[in-house]
Order: C-alpha cells, then sequence, then structure tokens
C-alpha cells in the first residue's frame, strides 16, 4: 500500500461480462502531510491514527464524469485523508439494474483487498445514483467475510421518490447537447425506463422477497445500520424535491438515527458544494469530526 501513496491512482475493477473496465480512483496522502496543520485548515484538525487513516467513499451521480466528483474529494484529500471515488455506469443505474448487485460485492472486496477493514469509513452519496450504489455497498457488507467500520454516511442531494418527470429531467442533463436531439430521445428513454419501473412495482406485489430493490429511498428506510446519516440538499431542486429527503430524515431519525442536515434555499441539484463552499466544507468536516470521535 505504501508504493502507491503518492497521488491519485487510477485503478480499475476487473469485473465479468459486460462489467468490464469499471474504474475507481484513489488517492492516499502524504506521507509527509502535517495533521496537525492541515493544509492551514486549523478549524478541523482530525485527530487519526496514522496507521488507520480514515477512509471517504464517494459514490457520484448518475452520468458523473471524474472531474467533477475529485472536486468533491479534495475536501478530504486537503486534510490528510483516503479517498476512494467511483461512479456506477449509467446502464447500471437505469435498465441493467441488477449489475448493481455485483458492483457492490466487488467493492466490497476491495476495501478488504487494500486492508481498509481496520480504517473507518466515510460514505458520501450523491444523488439517487449515489444513494442507490450505497443501497448495493450495504447488502454487500452483510455479505463481507469481515466486518468493515462504516463511521456515517452523507446524502448529497438524495434520497429522492422515483418521478417520472424527475427521470425524464435526469436522463435530459446526462444526455446534453441540442434540444431538437435530446428532447425526443430523452422522451423516448423516459417511457422505456418508466415500463421497467411499472415491472419492478407489479413483481415486488406479487413476489416481494424474489424481486431486486432498486428504489434507494424506500429501501434504505429500514436500512437496519445505525451509523449516523447527514443530509444536504435544496428547496430549489428540480430534480429531488427536498420535501422527499426530509421525509427520509424524518424516517431515519424516528427509529433512532443520529440524523443532521444542511438546507440551502436557491442551489441547484447535487451543486450546493460549488454555490456555498464554506457552509458546505464546515458542514461535512462536522460531521465527520462527530463520526470520528473515539473511532480511532
Amino acid at each position: 500500500m505504501r508504493s502507491i501513496r503518492k497521488g491519485v491512482v487510477r485503478t480499475v475493477l476487473k469485473m465479468a461480462g459486460d462489467l468490464d473496465n469499471l474504474e475507481y480512483y484513489i488517492k492516499f496522502p502524504s506521507p509527509n502531510f502535517n495533521y496537525n496543520q492541515q493544509n492551514g485548515e486549523s478549524d478541523y484538525v482530525f485527530v487519526v491514527n496514522e496507521e488507520k487513516i480514515p477512509v471517504i467513499l464517494l459514490f457520484g451521480w448518475a452520468g458523473c464524469q471524474d472531474r467533477y466528483l475529485a472536486k468533491y474529494s479534495q475536501i478530504y484529500e486537503d486534510r490528510g485523508l483516503i479517498t476512494l471515488r467511483y461512479t456506477a455506469p449509467v446502464k447500471c443505474l437505469f435498465w441493467k439494474r441488477f449489475q448493481m448487485i455485483t458492483i457492490g460485492e466487488r467493492l466490497v472486496k476491495l476495501l478488504v483487498d487494500l486492508n481498509f477493514e481496520n480504517h473507518p469509513i466515510i460514505v458520501h452519496c450523491f444523488s439517487n445514483g449515489g444513494a442507490f450504489l450505497y443501497q448495493n455497498f450495504m447488502l454487500a457488507l452483510e455479505r463481507s467475510p469481515k466486518p468493515i467500520q462504516i463511521k456515517g454516511v452523507i446524502f448529497d442531494s438524495a434520497p429522492g421518490k422515483r418521478r417520472i418527470l424527475s427521470l425524464f429531467r435526469a436522463i435530459s442533463a446526462i444526455l446534453g447537447g441540442r434540444p431538437l436531439y435530446n428532447i425526443p430521445v430523452s422522451i423516448l428513454m423516459t417511457m422505456f425506463l418508466s415500463m421497467i419501473w411499472l415491472y419492478e412495482v407489479i413483481s415486488n406485489y406479487v413476489s416481494p422477497k424474489k424481486t431486486f430493490q432498486s428504489n434507494p429511498l424506500e429501501n434504505l428506510k429500514d436500512d437496519r445500520n445505525r451509523w449516523p446519516q447527514h443530509f444536504i440538499y435544496s428547496k430549489t431542486d428540480i430534480l429531488i424535491p427536498f420535501t422527499d429527503i426530509e421525509y427520509f430524515a424524518d424516517y431515519r431519525q424516528s427509529v433512532g438515527i443520529d440524523v443532521t442536515s444542511l438546507c440551502y434555499d436557491d442551489s441547484p441539484h447535487v451543486k450546493h458544494y460549488s454555490h456555498n463552499k464554506d457552509s458546505y466544507v464546515n458542514s461535512v468536516c462536522n460531521f465527520l469530526n462527530k463520526c470520528l470521535n473515539g473511532s480511532n
């Protein structure tokens, strides 16, 4: 592990079938990193065991390019923490969702292979794409040969209920390009994926124990894990309404989970950091301090 502590390592998760070449990015702190100064961020000095440095898992939103996710991982890297970022392929998030099971299992195996099972781990997931990956990661943790020390999870713009309009907007944002191409293709893909949703709803009703679960908000409501959860969201998010996130957060709090939140008035979906850097960083660092207190 020491041989790769020099910067970002771009690595490939080898998987079977059409899940080849899944890339994740990992970065270790410099061996000379000063945890007492942390690049001048004196307000947030994480007292860590340097043999068990906290690991931040960043799960990107659907269609997220790594260069955008890297801006978030920099928050943690500047403070001497290990970061591992990964975004599930769009096809796995939308129509080949059963493959998310394998992705979750491989991510858990990766942590074990890296000897991270004794490190405190925080998950930071974005939108429903990141929450869906987190859901399958949690399922894989239950079958892990070694216990992994998850200390908390941050939900950025998630989770939200499945809605046709939100699906259309998400697909349109992923496709980009000119409206003459974007709109009709987005409509067709929305119709196709809506049929898949309908099939899943019917299948869950007929045989709930045998059907693959792919609704993060409903499936994570009764998650048995008890670590703290932090929610960052906005009242003007057009993809995931703030009422969905507050419903989920309130439910989790009602079952005894330590829940904290930060709600903005006007920042767009998964862009809260770029519009509110200081308060965003303060929020995640406060949450990390709470989760890591006494964990190392």
